[in-house]
């Protein structure tokens, strides 16, 4: 396990307002939902912030947007890469067509033809390799070496976790008075963008973590303070598979104040109770929050609670209740 370096470059509150005004023109500022129905479940008062509704369906769009208008013009000329299984490399994609540049978007084989056929939609060109982080990073590498493009990393990048963080601040600037905000963790890009933006904005709101516990690397890291693997999961929440990195976890221990886990059945239920009380097409990993609720493993009663919503990528016809 290795231990965790605090002192990596972070992005302050700041440069979380510098990349808002950045990119403004290129996402949504997504609307903040209730549900009197859903409130009565968890006995409190929840505000959803709906990055489902963000362009190509997920909160990626922010961060691969604040880290491609950031480069300067020489380095986006040669374009950039990464390396993605969904909703990252698709944003990408997107930001890189947005400035009129070349993305290259390393996918594992056996990414879904969906997928795949969602990140050539804008334009990028996908290299498949091994399902495995050691062939991602390398076929990163040798895209790199080829044509000079900036590896845009899915959450181990500062104007990534900025750019996250603008849900973070849109939700605040827009709800008075909450006592606690709620994301999911993977990477940790989320989370962290959200911790920082939260607590630099007003002492007294907790920022809290929520995992599958099938997926708990993140919530085992925090409370040891260091990288724990990631053993191979079964969780539905497929966004969430992803360890932290250095850079992600020193965020989270410096600004998370606790971390929820919740079942496999628990983000079920909560992502049918999204399409059916709030009329919201939602996938599994933007249910873990509201999961951690039901189950209890993170106590919010009788608070005002906001909770990122990540992204709707779902495959309609592979629905976990049909």
């Amino acid at each position: 396990m290795a231990a965790v370096a605090a002192t990596l470059d972070l992005p302050d509150l700041a440069a979380i307002r510098q990349a808002a005004a950045r990119i403004g023109p290129h996402v949504h500022r997504t609307p903040v939902m209730t549900c009197a129905a859903i409130d009565a479940e968890v006995g409190a008062k929840l505000f959803f912030k709906c990055e489902h509704l963000q362009r190509v369906g997920a909160f990626k769009a922010r961060g691969a947007c604040n880290a491609v208008f950031s480069l300067d013009a020489e380095s986006a000329r040669r374009g950039v890469v990464t390396h993605s299984s969904g909703n990252h490399g698709a944003a990408l994609a997107y930001a890189a067509q947005r400035r009129g540049i070349p993305a290259w978007v390393v996918m594992p084989d056996n990414a879904s033809a969906v997928k795949q056929a969602n990140v050539r939609r804008f334009g990028a060109t996908v290299r498949l390799c091994a399902p495995t982080v050691e062939a991602r990073e390398a076929a990163c590498d040798a895209v790199a070496r080829e044509t000079g493009a900036t590896l845009v990393h899915p959450f181990d990048d500062p104007r990534v976790i900025a750019g996250q963080g603008t849900a973070a601040l849109e939700l605040v600037e827009a709800i008075d008075d909450l006592d606690a905000v709620i994301a999911p963790c993977g990477g940790g890009g989320l989370l962290s963008g959200t911790a920082i933006a939260v607590t630099s904005w007003r002492l007294g709101i907790d920022v809290l973590g929520a995992e599958p516990a099938n997926a708990d690397d993140a919530a085992r890291g925090f409370a040891s303070g260091t990288l724990e693997p990631l053993a191979a999961t079964t969780t539905i929440a497929d966004g969430l598979r992803t360890t932290l990195s250095a850079r992600t976890l020193g965020a989270l221990r410096k600004h998370v104040r606790a971390f929820g886990t919740c079942s496999e059945e628990a983000i079920v239920r909560a992502m049918r109770m999204m399409f059916e009380r709030m009329k919201q097409v939602v996938e599994p990993s933007s249910a873990v929050p509201l999961a951690c609720l039901l189950e209890h493993t993170l106590d919010v009663t009788g608070r005002r609670v906001g909770i990122i919503v990540s992204g709707g990528n779902v495959d309609l016809d592979r629905l976990p209740w049909v």
